[in-house]
């Protein structure tokens, strides 16, 4: 009974509240480092050597250098003052581990899809899978040294994006980089479902 009546007394502190979002993309484009750089844990990673299984599967054009890969998932996270928790999940890039996307993707708030201007075409399954679930997405263009760099008009122009959905440069080393990639697709997640929701 003294328990009782002690600890009615105490305010709840109220938890954070939990917002999911994925870094997806092609093999190689740097997911594991973008969920690294920004994540205030350190991040649970899921990478495996590449061996000679993989060849003639996984195309390693343009990543030569690459020698693991993300067998499962990426995971992060931010905390955002005392009222926001982002939990940041990196998909698998290769084709044979897409499958891990469905359960990935499920209840999340949007998905940033980085781009390699080097392999670019790599990203176009990635923009399909989101837009066929109809989960808000923005594009950040990493800007890998050495690659030839492009403007924004010529990336949008090359996937076939609209106007308004965001496209960004940025570097996945760099913390203040990933933070401005996460910061647009919130707000732009924010005023899709927002859009939607005016429109029910």
């Amino acid at each position: 009974m003294d328990y009782e009546r002690s600890d009615r007394g105490r305010s709840a502190k109220k938890l954070p509240t939990a917002i999911k979002l994925l870094v997806a993309g092609g093999f190689g484009v740097g997911k594991t480092t973008l969920v690294s750089a920004v994540s205030e844990i350190r991040p649970l990673r899921t990478e495996e050597l590449l061996t000679d299984r993989g060849v003639g599967i996984d195309d390693v054009a343009g990543v030569e250098a690459k020698n693991t890969t993300t067998v499962a998932m990426d995971f992060g996270r931010i905390s955002v003052g005392d009222d926001y928790m982002l939990y940041l999940f990196g998909t698998p890039g290769q084709e044979r581990f897409w499958f891990m996307w469905d359960e990935l993707s499920a209840g999340a708030l949007g998905a940033v899809i980085l781009a390699d201007t080097r392999r670019l075409a790599d990203c176009f399954p990635a923009v399909d899978y989101f837009e066929r679930r109809g989960t808000p997405f923005i594009v950040a263009v990493n800007c890998f040294d050495g690659a030839r760099q492009y403007e924004v008009d010529e990336v949008r122009l090359a996937l076939g994006l609209p106007d308004p959905l965001p496209i960004l440069l940025c570097d996945a080393r760099r913390r203040e980089s990933g933070k401005e990639v996460l910061i647009t697709l919130v707000k732009h997640a924010m005023e899709v479902n927002a859009k939607r929701t005016a429109a029910v």
